[in-house]
């Protein structure tokens, strides 16, 4: 009924708007006409609102709690059913040689990288579900899958104090929070938030969460990574060159061991932030040597962050560490010899810089030429017996453009020079295609 009488209202307003404008000058002038089509974009947006409910169509313009704008969606409503998603498009063109001037091998690739849903249920002021489903590359029957990257409940005391329970996103960095494509200036996400922080990384746990004006803190027990690998979860473990194998992801997790991890960020204004978090815990889950010896596999990852972003200008900087007890025993788990050593020591880190171009002019359209220059070394030290890697040291200058039409979709155009001591680095073009919503 509401639905019909809205259609009714919009139809009449529309016709009295036109004759009021008429009756006045038989030659109808673009102003009247612009106000008229202002009234029924508006009366079409209620009615849209009537039938889906305003909380569906939504925009997904405000970040809340460390998450993106389309993942935030969900807080910003009364009541009800909350819809967004996002997605993006990668194509990579690799240089047909390494730098030692060996042929790379490498194909180029063109990808329908990520196609995600956010669905989440307000209950009411107190409570609320929200969960990210993820396709990965198009199709479950090639080289796709479909994952749930996170879901949750939210026990929400005060606005300052809540509770926090599920499959959790572990809050450390800036991309596994916030990994909407037009959120980060790359075509790719960086090598540090991939190998060091092992992007994107959620697992089940419990925790608090909240935010004052100044200050946003998450602190989470959350199911440990598995560094050994081969359990019921299928993740591989950890290895030279990085910690990303020893995501569980929720997935028939190995809860032998669990993990603390936390963070802090302060929103100083004028767009600066800085912050940190730590993760701790045992990543073994009760393996143990052939002697009966436990192997616990303490893990620590820390990382600190900050960014400033006023009048179009960006900058970000990121440097992460590691630490792996137990990399000798691990090895022995693992059957890793010389240089296929896991690390006792990890670090990465970054500094980029954009500025948008168009920030002094009267424009929807942002366009930011963007630097960054990283460096990561995932066998920073290794186990005496073992040797490191020659390319697990790693740079990497990325020079590249960003466009964003509005600030749901953007367009990236970057170009990646990579080396190594093994000179085995293959330098690549990249070219995407991102939105939310």
């Amino acid at each position: 009924m509401r639905f019909v009488f809205a259609s009714v209202a919009a139809f009449w307003v529309s016709i009295l708007i036109a004759g009021s404008a008429c009756a006045q000058d038989t030659t109808v002038d673009t102003t009247a006409f612009a106000e008229i089509e202002r009234r029924i974009e508006a009366l079409t947006l209620e009615i849209e609102e009537l039938r889906l409910g305003s909380d569906v169509v939504a925009r997904a313009d405000t970040s809340m709690l460390g998450l993106g704008p389309a993942a935030s969606k969900v807080y910003g409503i009364q009541q009800g059913v909350s819809i967004g998603g996002y997605g993006e498009f990668l194509y990579e063109n690799f240089s047909e040689s390494r730098d030692d001037g060996a042929p790379s091998g490498i194909s180029d690739r063109s990808d329908a990288l990520r196609g995600v849903i956010y669905v989440g249920y307000k209950f009411d002021d107190r409570f609320l579900f929200n969960s990210e489903i993820e396709l990965e590359h198009a199709s479950t029957g090639q080289a796709g899958e479909v994952s749930l990257e996170f879901a949750y409940l939210d026990y929400r005391l005060t606005p300052q104090f809540g509770l926090r329970a599920g499959l959790l996103l572990s809050p450390m960095g800036f991309v596994n929070e916030l990994h909407e494509p037009p959120i980060f200036l790359g075509a790719r996400r960086s090598e540090t938030e991939s190998r060091i922080i092992p992007t994107t990384w959620s697992e089940t746990g419990l925790g608090i969460f909240g935010q004052t004006d100044a200050l946003a803190y998450r602190v989470y027990l959350m199911s440990s990574l598995d560094g050994v690998g081969g359990g019921s979860s299928g993740a591989s473990g950890f290895g030279a060159f990085g910690l990303r194998g020893g995501r569980q992801k929720g997935s028939k997790a190995i809860a032998e061991s669990f993990s603390v991890v936390g963070r802090l960020d302060w929103m100083g204004g004028l767009g600066f932030t800085t912050g940190s978090s730590l993760y701790a815990g045992d990543s073994g889950h009760g393996q143990a040597l052939p002697d009966g010896t436990p192997v616990d596999v303490r893990t620590v990852i820390w990382e600190g962050h900050a960014q400033y972003r006023l009048r179009g200008l960006e900058v970000s900087g990121l440097l992460a560490v590691a630490g792996v007890d137990d990399a000798t025993a691990l090895n022995e788990l693992k059957g890793l010899t010389g240089s296929e050593s896991v690390a006792e020591r990890l670090w990465g880190g970054y500094l980029e810089l954009g500025f948008d171009v168009l920030g002094a002019r009267s424009t929807t359209h942002r366009l930011i030429p963007f630097v960054r220059y990283e460096a990561l070394d995932t066998q920073s030290r290794v186990p005496d017996g073992f040797n490191p890697d020659p390319a697990s040291g790693v740079t990497i200058v990325t020079l590249g453009i960003s466009w964003k039409p509005l600030p749901q979709i953007v367009g990236k155009l970057d170009y990646q020079r990579i080396d190594n001591d093994a000179l085995s680095g293959v330098d690549q073009m990249n070219l995407a295609l991102g939105y939310l919503f």
